[in-house]
């Protein structure tokens, strides 16, 4: 068996205090389910939340954990969790005991490890406040894993309503969208104690390739929103600089060659070009479909701004930016694509 990698780039608390946080990462570099480091084994689980990302992960965690584990499910779709749980008995080669439960606190009753993947703030404070009560019954030291994207003040609301001889609450935002939850490849932003990692790695793993240590509890969300509000405002320059090259007669792949070999470059002008053609595998060869929805980028830009306005923080251009997805999202040639299709909108020649 090839060891878990790890990199390790921290001191202690009153080190990294005294200069900028650095990054611990560590990645999982083999598919059997056996890692170099644990404190203790997490038998049972509890996933929470199946939309596309949550689907998927939940699906990865299962196949990867011992025939001795459980894992058992739960979203408001409970025809999701039925087809997840059937397609886990009968595709699966092994992995955990899977089941599906009719709450959030019934999945959670007897798991030692809690995950949930859900939509928006509202959803996991409704969650963790149904859960807090039936599990105040049934008293152990739990760890709770949020996947969700919000914003970090509503994670440490949700945090302290936790008691702390109830567990630990952390956070996990995830990079990689549907494909790389499909194929267990995300990269998970983790706000947790440093006490906690060789616990909570190990899951993570499960479900991803790659987990980056932020910080304390709040870091993984803030370091998500602020790399998505980058994202936001590069997809939006990207797509004016290809219809601003077009449109004066550049054939778009001669331009984005020399923007990719240039200063210009960046992950929407290299791996997901808006223009179709320029690169076969985004999302603007297939008449924008799949993809990070431009619903998503205008929830994550909404969060971003609100945590920023919560720090002080001047984003000098967030609101025309907010202003760019809004409008794209109402046109009924955009709703529901990949947030390229700004491209699109901007009346770009397909």
């Amino acid at each position: 068996m090839r060891p878990v990698v790890r990199t390790v780039c921290g001191a202690s608390a009153a080190a990294a205090a005294a200069r900028p946080m650095r990054i611990r990462m560590r990645t999982w570099t083999q598919s059997s389910r056996s890692f170099s480091v644990t404190t203790r084994k997490l038998d049972n689980y509890a996933f929470i939340g199946l939309g596309q990302m949550g689907y998927q992960m939940a699906r990865n965690l299962q196949a990867k954990l011992a025939p001795s584990d459980s894992v058992r499910v739960f979203d408001i779709n409970a025809d999701a969790a039925k087809k997840l749980v059937g397609e886990m008995k009968t595709q699966q080669a092994g992995g955990a005991a899977a089941s599906v439960a009719g709450s959030a606190a019934e999945a959670s009753r007897d798991a030692d490890t809690i995950i949930t993947c859900l939509p928006e703030p509202q959803h996991v404070k409704a969650v963790y406040a149904s859960l807090v009560p039936e599990l105040k019954e049934r008293p152990q030291r739990r760890l709770f894993i949020d996947c969700s994207t919000i914003d970090p003040s509503s994670s440490r609301a949700v945090a302290s309503a936790i008691p702390t001889s109830l567990g630990d609450f952390v956070d996990a935002p995830m990079s990689g969208g549907v494909v790389g939850a499909t194929a267990g490849t995300l990269t998970f932003m983790l706000g947790a104690p440093a006490s906690l990692l060789d616990r909570i790695e190990p899951i993570l793993l499960r479900m991803g390739k790659r987990v980056l240590h932020c910080g304390p509890h709040g870091a993984g969300l803030s370091a998500k929103l602020a790399n998505n509000y980058l994202l936001a405002i590069e997809n939006i320059a990207t797509a004016e600089a290809m219809n601003l090259g077009v449109k004066w007669g550049l054939d778009p792949k001669v331009l984005a060659d020399v923007i990719n070999v240039s200063t210009g470059r960046c992950w929407p002008s290299e791996v997901n070009n808006p223009v179709p053609g320029v690169v076969g595998t985004a999302p603007a060869g297939r008449d924008y479909a799949g993809g990070f929805g431009i619903g998503l980028m205008r929830k994550d830009l909404r969060l971003a701004v609100l945590a920023a306005g919560e720090a002080d923080a001047k984003l000098v251009l967030a609101d025309r930016a907010q202003e760019v997805y809004e409008r794209a999202e109402a046109d009924e040639r955009c709703r529901g694509r990949d947030f390229s299709v700004v491209y699109r909108w901007l009346g770009g020649k397909e």
